[in-house]
């Protein structure tokens, strides 16, 4: 995982600096999407948004949306923006103690990235062919077992899932070829 700003791909340093730098106070973000898949492995397809499903504290979250989400000044001058997704995401039940902190060496914006068994699992329900992409080359490039993945499901995800059948079947018919026994 890159832990530098600068070697973080495209123009998201100058970005995410002036982020921090719009904020008087500590931001943290739990982020998950295209943007961690990139740092966490070098996404091969740019993604112009960093999405998030938790912003720390919340009353952050509409000065985080003025600041850089859709249509902001920063977005319009970087072509990128922040966005929740915490609405349209599932992802397992306790990925808050597997957050992974990104070293980015900013004052007051936090970046915490789901997990890589996390980061999967919240792709599973959209599970569009990107989102299929995105999980088989997270599980190649981290050599990730499909058992771990089953095991987080079964306990973090399954119980809540109204389709969890329809799930289950997914990770079992689809996703299982992209991952280490």
């Amino acid at each position: 995982m890159l832990n530098k700003l600068e070697d973080v791909p495209s123009h998201w340093p100058s970005f995410l600096k002036e982020i921090d730098q719009a904020f008087t106070a500590p931001v943290e973000l739990h982020c998950l999407g295209g943007f961690v898949l990139d740092v966490l492995c070098g996404l091969p397809r740019p993604t112009d948004d960093l999405d998030y499903i938790a912003v720390i504290p919340n009353y952050s979250a509409n000065e985080l949306e003025d600041v850089a989400g859709r249509g902001s000044k920063l977005s319009r001058k970087y072509r990128l923006f922040i966005q929740y997704t915490g609405g349209f995401s599932d992802y397992p039940d306790s990925y808050e103690d597997r957050l992974t902190p990104l070293d980015f060496d900013l004052d007051k914006l936090s970046l915490k990235v789901l997990e890589p068994y996390d980061l999967a699992l919240s792709k599973l329900t959209r599970n569009n062919p990107k989102d299929r992409e995105d999980v088989k080359l997270l599980a190649a490039k981290l050599k990730l077992s499909f058992k771990t993945l089953m095991e987080r499901f079964e306990a973090e995800m399954r119980p809540y899932l109204a389709n969890s059948g329809w799930h289950l079947n997914t990770l079992n018919l689809l996703w299982r070829e992209y991952f280490l026994e």
